[in-house]
């Protein structure tokens, strides 16, 4: 694909950072590569504590002019964005393509998905953004929704625009400025495609920083001093280190982070429909997905059949680049990704789990994988992957696969496979989980839906739907009187 005269040009921003209104030299050039080839398809500015310093500042200060810009002139800017997106998806769905990896289906969807929040984001300023509260006959007392003043968004290279722009979008619509810090390993569908949008979008210079970098640049925007909230996906571990650190800076945080998530397959189940569910909840974006079926726990009465089945279709999923043909499966994003993987597999497999499918890669593509015979306490079984790895855990009782489902520390999505709707939901209720899925796979996101986990999956917040209002201001209570009273003293 050539960006020589594409609507993304390439010549704008090509070693660049997308700060102050413009594309700027500043910081040290990181490139951009192919997962599956290596092939180095551009280069990103990569910027350092200093920059996020001004940003931020620059950021405070735009922030206070959009706060009061009308609501509808906020609306029509994050609508016109959603329209380029939607004018431009060929050439977008390309980049994410490039550099995450992703399948051309999953990058498809991932834009349609960015334009619809994108569109939801729009109809945010002109919600009702408050409520009046009892009082006495002579003052009214109300409350209203404040932007907080400047966000700053940490976001991962799974799904780069789309988990990006669930929280730079909102964050704008009501009225905060954004410094994003995009994964420089996906900076282009992460981090340029966001500001190429926004700023022809007609976005007020300064409102939104774009700057790609490492954990000293995360950390910056911990710490900020005009930073009054962050707003991170990523891992775990990552995840604890900003909640510290902001935390230790009174910011508002939002995490949304790992998980360890169950799929269940009741004895009941349709077969042929549960071993689809399992294979694209394990294998979607090759597991590199928060919410993948990382546990898929199987009624005892169907688990020798439904092995099989699920064992022969991995074996039959054309895995390879995305980029030079059509495949079912990409790369993994790094080397250190696929080594990680391995070695869940190869230490599960030598703790007793069958390898049934997979257990191999030929450079960073890694084969569909399936493991029987997980139990509690094999790798598998309690590390979350981020990998396309199906452990199948085998159960004999309801009672037993809630115990086994809840048996983690973290807590986003359960999917459970039945026939008998309110035995699955009886069952749901037990869970331990943010999102439940009844009669579906674990991974799923509709834009209007609340978003977040629980336990290590994060930390009790959500984001999508009504919880942006929640998530990207703060109330502000008001009570109006005609005249002052008369105090006792």
């Amino acid at each position: 694909m050539s960006t020589d005269t594409s609507w993304l040009n390439r010549a704008d921003w090509q070693g660049r950072a997308f700060t102050d209104g413009g594309w700027v030299a500043i910081g040290q050039p990181g490139e951009v590569r192919e997962p599956a080839s290596g092939t180095v398809v551009a280069s990103v500015a990569m910027v350092g504590p200093e920059d996020i310093a001004h940003a931020a500042a620059g950021a405070r200060t735009a922030q206070r002019s959009w706060a009061e810009t009308p609501f509808e002139e906020r609306a029509r800017v994050l609508r016109k964005a959603a329209d380029l997106a939607e004018a431009n998806l060929e050439e977008l769905a390309g980049w994410i393509v490039r550099d995450s990896g992703s399948i051309r289906p999953k990058a498809e969807f991932e834009l349609s998905i960015t334009i619809r929040c994108l569109r939801e984001a729009a109809a945010m300023p002109s919600q009702a953004q408050g409520l009046v509260l009892p009082s006495t006959s002579d003052r009214i007392s109300l409350c209203r929704r404040m932007p907080l003043g400047v966000i700053g968004v940490i976001a991962p290279f799974n799904f780069p625009l789309y988990l990006a722009m669930r929280a730079v979008a909102p964050a704008l619509a009501v009225g905060n400025a954004v410094v994003l810090k995009p994964d420089p390993r996906t900076a282009i569908s992460g981090g340029v495609v966001i500001a190429r949008l926004l700023a022809e979008a007609g976005l007020p210079d300064g409102v939104l920083h774009v700057l790609a970098g490492g954990g000293d640049v995360g950390a910056a925007l911990c710490s900020d001093p005009n930073i009054a909230m962050i707003q991170f996906t990523g891992s775990t571990p990552a995840g604890r280190k900003v909640g510290e650190l902001a935390g230790r800076h009174l910011k508002k945080v939002s995490l949304e982070l790992g998980g360890k998530n169950t799929l269940m397959v009741l004895d009941d189940a349709d077969l042929d429909l549960a071993v689809s569910a399992a294979a694209w909840g394990a294998y979607l974006h090759q597991g590199q997905i928060c919410m993948s079926s990382g546990r898929i726990l199987v009624h005892q009465a169907i688990s020798e059949v439904f092995t099989e089945r699920l064992a022969t279709k991995a074996r039959n999923l054309p895995v390879g680049d995305p980029v030079a043909g059509q495949v079912a499966l990409g790369p993994l994003i790094s080397q250190g990704q696929v080594e990680h993987v391995q070695g869940i597999v190869d230490r599960s497999v030598s703790a007793g789990a069958k390898l049934e499918a997979g257990g191999r890669h030929d450079g960073l593509l890694y084969h569909p994988t399936v493991l029987s015979g997980v139990r509690p306490g094999m790798p598998a079984f309690e590390e979350e992957v981020f990998g396309p790895v199906a452990p199948l855990t085998s159960f004999v009782s309801d009672d037993e696969a809630v115990q086994l489902a809840n048996q983690t520390e973290y807590g986003l999505s359960a999917g459970i496979i039945s026939r008998s709707v309110s035995r699955a939901l009886g069952i749901g209720q037990r869970l331990r989980t943010g999102l439940l899925h009844i009669n579906d796979q674990t991974v799923g996101d509709d834009v209007v839906n609340p978003f977040g986990g629980v336990g290590a999956s994060g930390n009790g917040t959500s984001i999508g739907g009504p919880a942006n209002w929640e998530e990207f201001t703060q109330w502000q209570w008001v009570t109006i009187r005609g005249a002052a009273p008369s105090y006792p003293f």
